[in-house]
């Protein structure tokens, strides 16, 4: 399939390329001959006429045919020198144009070939997602199905072991429909909510995991008011904490803030864990990617599709996300979204000061 992408991708460079270098080729050719038809009518009028010339120059000039004759030459020769510069020109058109067209063919068909890749990685990487608890439910089962004698406690453990893997399987599939939701929500869904709200329930989402490993989260997140839907900010608030709490060590704390920074609300996630690559920073939010190195060496488990439904709803409500990081020290997700009472609060709420 690459083979054949990249195949077509050449090919298609070709045709475009030769489509630009013929458009600039014809708008070069056609400006050189205007400008050669218009020099030559100019070169023609430069001729004065015989009865305007002094008798010494037409005798110098033999008469009034030797006077034609010198400036019809003259003519000749600027014609031939106009020419072979046009030809000149144009020869330097063909071959920087040449150049130009290939890039603007290469730059046409980036985000094409951009989005070819990623579709292949994406259609090879949930390939392998699949793969595996499927592998794991067959082999649980074959194993199961060698046996002569199965005891009641070894068939719940199957049982227990496929439903553990099905599970994994429903969290993938649901999080690919999170994915490939329409790009443009209802905005008309879009209301006034709490920051502080939107934080409480994410934490109560995310309370067992974290109690589980005796991870304490501070919360200091301001009753700050955002425009959004509710159910989709409190997904975002929960990936990133259930992220936090994931690859934060035992007995550790996860600081929760939310505060006003520039005109916009702003909700921080930092966690003391084993932080974050340089190298995989820029890639954390792709589909499916994972740090292995960094942070799935303790067997975290997870698909790494999260963050990129995190960002995906931030983005639907015009906000963005940035993440710094180091390898040892932790990593702090900071979301920006904008205030809700400039456009969606009505004039009586615009009227109290909002309590932060």
């Amino acid at each position: 399939m690459k083979h054949s992408l990249n195949r077509f991708l050449h090919s298609t460079t070709f045709r475009l390329t030769a489509s630009y270098l013929t458009l600039i080729m014809v708008l070069s050719l056609g400006f050189s001959l205007v400008l050669y038809r218009t020099s030559v009518l100019e070169l023609g009028r430069d001729i004065p006429p015989f009865s305007l010339i002094a008798p010494d120059e037409a005798e110098l000039g033999g008469g009034g045919t030797g006077y034609h004759h010198y400036f019809q030459r003259r003519i000749d020769e600027g014609r031939e020198h106009l020419l072979d510069r046009l030809l000149l020109l144009n020869l330097s058109v063909l071959i920087i144009g040449a150049v130009l067209s290939y890039y603007l063919a290469r730059r046409t068909l980036q985000p094409i070939e951009e989005a070819a890749e990623a579709q292949s990685r994406f259609v090879t990487d949930a390939s392998h997602e699949l793969r595996t608890p499927l592998t794991a439910i067959l082999t649980s089962n074959e194993v199961a199905l060698r046996k002569p004698r199965m005891t009641t406690k070894e068939a719940r453990e199957v049982i227990k072991s496929n439903m553990e893997e099905m599970v994994r399987l429903k969290n993938l599939s649901d999080g690919l429909l999170d994915l490939s939701k329409k790009d443009i929500p209802d905005r008309s869904m879009y209301r006034p909510v709490s920051l502080q709200d939107i934080a409480g329930e994410a934490m109560n989402q995310i309370l067992p995991a974290a109690q589980a490993k005796s991870i304490t989260v501070q919360d200091n997140v301001r009753a700050i008011k955002v425009a959004g839907e509710t159910q989709s900010l409190v997904q975002m608030a929960s990936i990133l904490l259930d992220n936090a709490v994931k690859y934060s060590p035992y007995k550790s704390t996860i600081h929760l803030d939310g505060y006003r920074k520039d005109g916009h609300a702003c909700l921080s996630v930092r966690d003391e864990g084993s932080g974050i690559s340089p190298k995989d920073l820029p890639h954390i939010f792709d589909r499916f990617y994972r740090a292995d190195q960094a942070r799935t060496s303790k067997g975290t488990d997870g698909h790494g599709i999260g963050l990129s439904i995190a960002r995906k709803i931030i983005e639907q409500h015009d906000g963005s996300i940035t993440v710094s990081s180091a390898v040892g020290r932790g990593a702090t997700f900071v979301v920006q979204l904008p205030l809700a009472q400039a456009q969606y609060s009505s004039p009586q709420n615009n009227q109290q000061p909002e309590n932060e």
